[in-house]
Parts: C-alpha cells; sequence; structure tokens
C-alpha cells in the first residue's frame, strides 16, 4: 500500500508534467493526499483527469462569482479549485454558488474542503444526485461513497453553512443545570489548602 507522502509527492510531481506551476503542483498533491485519505478514488481521477487533458479543452476560472456559466468547455477543476481557495473571504458572503459543466468534479472537493477552514464554516457541495459536506477541512462526508462519480456534472450547487448550534436553549441549560453539580463552593478548608495559601514560609 502507498504511503499518504508518496501519493503527495507522486502527485505534484505529475501535476508539473503535466504543465502546472510548482506552485499549484504542490496544492495538487496535498489534495490527492486527502482525497485518499477520506477513501476517495483521488490518484484514480487525477489519473484520467491526466490522460484527457492533452486531448480535450476545458475552461479556465479565474474570477468566481455567484453564478457562472462556462462559455463552451467544462471547467478545469484544480483551475477552479484555486480560485474558489484564493477568493473564498469574498465568496462567503454569498448563500449560493453555482458552476455548470465541470470536469472531474471530485478534484474541486479538497480545494473546497480547504475553503471551510479558512472561513470556519461547513460547505455543502451537490451534483449529479450527489452530497458532500467538508468540515473545516477535518473530513469530507458523503452517503454515496461507494456509487461511481461522474468524469463531467452538469450542475454544481455549493452552499456555505452559517454556524449554528444543533441544539436548543432549553436542552443546553438542562445541561448546564446538571454540570452545576459539579461545581464545589469554595469554603475556609479549601482557602487554606490552595496553592500559595500555606502557613509556613520554606524560604
Amino acid at each position: 500500500m502507498r504511503s499518504l507522502s508518496e501519493i503527495d509527492t507522486t502527485s505534484k510531481r505529475a501535476s508539473r508534467a503535466a504543465g502546472f506551476s510548482w506552485g499549484i503542483s504542490e496544492e495538487i498533491g496535498k489534495s490527492i493526499r486527502q482525497l485518499e485519505l477520506f477513501g476517495l478514488p483521488g490518484v484514480k481521477t487525477l489519473n484520467k483527469y491526466y490522460a484527457l487533458k492533452p486531448k480535450e479543452k476545458f475552461e479556465n476560472l479565474n474570477l468566481v462569482k455567484e453564478k457562472n456559466i462556462s462559455k463552451k468547455y467544462p471547467y478545469c477543476p484544480i483551475v477552479l479549485g484555486v480560485s474558489f481557495l484564493d477568493q473564498i473571504r469574498n465568496l462567503e458572503n454569498f448563500e449560493k454558488i453555482t458552476f455548470n459543466k465541470i470536469s472531474f468534479p471530485l478534484l474541486i472537493l479538497p480545494f473546497l474542503s480547504k475553503s471551510s477552514e479558512v472561513i470556519g464554516k461547513k460547505i455543502k457541495v451537490s451534483f449529479n444526485n450527489f452530497e458532500f459536506l467538508l468540515n473545516l477541512n477535518v473530513n469530507i462526508s458523503s452517503n454515496l461513497l461507494e456509487k461511481k462519480l461522474p468524469e463531467i456534472c452538469e450542475n454544481m450547487e455549493i452552499n456555505i453553512i452559517e454556524n449554528k448550534d444543533n441544539f436548543s436553549d432549553q436542552e443546553w441549560k438542562n445541561l448546564y443545570k446538571l454540570s452545576e453539580e459539579t461545581f464545589v463552593e469554595e469554603n475556609d478548608s479549601l482557602k487554606k489548602g490552595a496553592a500559595g495559601a500555606g502557613l509556613t514560609d520554606n524560604d
């Protein structure tokens, strides 16, 4: 079994050979490492993409907007992913961001996952009946991990989820009230036993 370090390094070098700069290639290496770590077919998908790259044309999206429509060709997932990550501080103000025609959409997920960490918010990604929840770059969860992912998605929707508690105020009050039973009231005995409260000078 290949180590994550091998996957990272080989993916980076292959990406440089495929025409990306060393800086972007380094990010690709980390991305493929993350996909494999979470049980997603990163190496396989990158292989397929690089096999098609010399023959097919892909559109580079450098400025991401709320609605993004490719003029003719599918978007390159790597350039799109890098652009999204670079612009995430502006993009987080949009409730929904949409794209059409993204090639090998799996490859964009690690960049969105990193974006989630940058803004401290979960990001939900939907395409072709697949749904992924990206949780602050800690994990990528989906109930469709065993399904074959598409090489091209016609429409992708990205939702940035505002942080909120998963419990009611009353549930929190109930739990806090129970926790108060562990509190110990300060008394004279505790004061005497506290650090620095001794009566003997050892100097």
